[in-house]
């Protein structure tokens, strides 16, 4: 049995890729400051631990006098364009902590093989309609926030280090990720979760807030999609960065139109100040294409299967505020 520990357990990518490895046979620690929400039980062995402190991330890493045969670091200070925005010190601070001693620890111990997730916040601005830029476009770097500045230095951290030890790295740079049992009120939830909820929220008819004037483009990844393409290229040969993404670009304004056609709610858009962050982001899917990966689930068929879940969580929220 494949012995696998996810950093990051308590999130929501963290969580689904644990039930992933399980069902695939692995034993699977998880690891985090905190546990999972909704599914606090799915790990086979799970420790709190804080992994900005440097012991900690020797304990996680320990097995039975030993190390484990997959490590995957997803463990990160991260949210939403709100929280991007407002929280770039404690972002810079605590995510650059955690991969500096998790991929210097990761290396010394042994681990063979070892997964980093970054981002595509690494990209630049683009315009709507930019050709595709491939990973090794990101450099010259411009990334347009502090988030993205850190995975950019956190993937060539964990490069120095595949290089010095062996230790055989890969690193997946995220598309906006959606589904259920994540992050969906409070501050740090992405812009799916967020209009879902807003929508919820809203009777037939209703107005809701969009941050800007809703034309920034975006793509959106469904949970299973992002998963399944972690586990293929953590057993891959492919050295370096790779995008794993939906080829399905919608604007902000078309986001909110497709959640609302799943709630069976029409809606009026009321565009407000708040931080949009790109224009676009237009990349090529074509590394990860080359190992059979494509993203199975579109955005309509993936918002029918987020936003139930989220409108439950709305409903029990009022209900719990009521009683």
């Amino acid at each position: 049995m494949k012995r696998a520990l996810v950093c990051g357990a308590g999130g929501f990518i963290g969580m689904h890729l644990v039930k992933k490895l399980r069902s695939l046979g692995y034993f699977v620690r998880g690891v985090d400051i905190k546990r999972h929400e909704w599914s606090p039980d799915g790990a086979d062995e799970f420790k709190l631990l804080d992994l900005r402190v440097e012991a900690n991330c020797r304990e996680a890493l320990t097995i039975g006098g030993g190390t484990f045969d997959e490590v995957y670091q997803l463990a990160a200070d991260m949210g939403g364009m709100g929280f991007i925005h407002s929280a770039e010190t404690e972002i810079m601070h605590n995510s650059a902590l955690i991969n500096l001693y998790m991929t210097d620890q990761a290396a010394r111990l042994g681990v063979p093989r070892y997964f980093f997730s970054s981002s595509v916040c690494v990209y630049r601005d683009m315009r709507p309609g930019e050709p595709e830029m491939t990973e090794a476009e990101a450099i010259p770097a411009h990334p347009d926030n502090e988030y993205g500045w850190e995975k950019l230095y956190s993937e060539r951290l964990a490069e120095a280090y595949e290089r010095r030890y062996g230790m055989q790295v890969r690193i997946a740079r995220f598309q906006n990720c959606y589904g259920p049992e994540g992050t969906w009120t409070g501050g740090r939830e992405k812009a799916p979760a967020a209009l879902c909820r807003k929508i919820a929220e809203a009777g037939d008819g209703g107005v809701i807030d969009v941050w800007g004037d809703g034309t920034a483009v975006r793509s959106y990844t469904y949970v299973s999609d992002m998963v399944d393409g972690i586990y293929l290229l953590t057993q891959s040969d492919l050295h370096g960065a790779v995008n794993i993404g939906c080829p399905q670009y919608v604007t902000v304004d078309e986001l909110a139109q497709a959640a609302a056609r799943v709630a069976g709610k029409r809606i009026r858009i009321r565009h407000v100040d708040g931080p949009v962050g790109v224009q676009s982001r237009n990349f090529s899917n074509a590394r990860i294409a080359s190992l059979g990966w494509q993203a199975k689930i579109d955005l309509d068929a993936g918002l029918a299967l987020t936003y139930p879940w989220i409108a439950e969580q709305v409903r029990a929220a009022r209900g719990a505020a009521a009683s």
